[in-house]
């Protein structure tokens, strides 16, 4: 079982809204970038090999504006089972409001089941920094130039 770090790291504190039964996500250790996210089930959900499911959390979250939450794969999941996020990473936008869900993918050649509470992603917590464009008819040079898959060899 992993252990909850209740030691605050950052000045940053997000609102979180919680289904009952549900588990908030959480830090496994004290140098862990992302938060450990868990499944919210009634009962166990098979994956069938090279398929998809939208997996609930059961937690709903406030992101500040300025802010993206990322979505990331757990390694573990991925190296012993063949299940990683499917979308990776996905964004979670900071107007949105809805419960989070998981998109994970099952790339093994065996079922995998996921049961209620088992971790089953992480979350990072990402500053994004918002574009505009200037219409151009040309771009600078670069060394680069338009080198494309693989031209920066192996």
């Amino acid at each position: 079982m992993h252990r909850q770090v209740k030691e605050r790291l950052t000045d940053l504190n997000l609102k979180l809204k919680l289904i009952k039964g549900a588990t908030a996500p959480s830090y496994s250790t004290k140098g862990s970038s992302g938060m450990d996210v868990y499944a919210h089930l009634e009962e166990e959900l098979t994956v069938p090999p090279l398929s998809r499911v939208l997996v609930p959390t059961g937690f709903y979250i406030e992101i500040p504006e300025g802010y993206e939450i990322q979505v990331r794969p757990r390694s573990g999941l991925a190296i012993r089972n063949g299940i990683t996020v499917l979308n990776t990473p996905g964004t979670i936008d900071s107007d949105y409001r809805g419960e989070v869900k998981i998109i994970l993918i099952n790339l093994s050649d065996t079922p995998f089941v996921i049961h209620d509470k088992d971790r089953i992603a992480q979350i990072v917590l990402s500053k994004v920094e918002r574009m505009d464009f200037s219409i151009v008819s040309e771009l600078s040079e670069s060394g680069r130039g338009e080198g494309g898959f693989g031209s920066t060899g192996v």
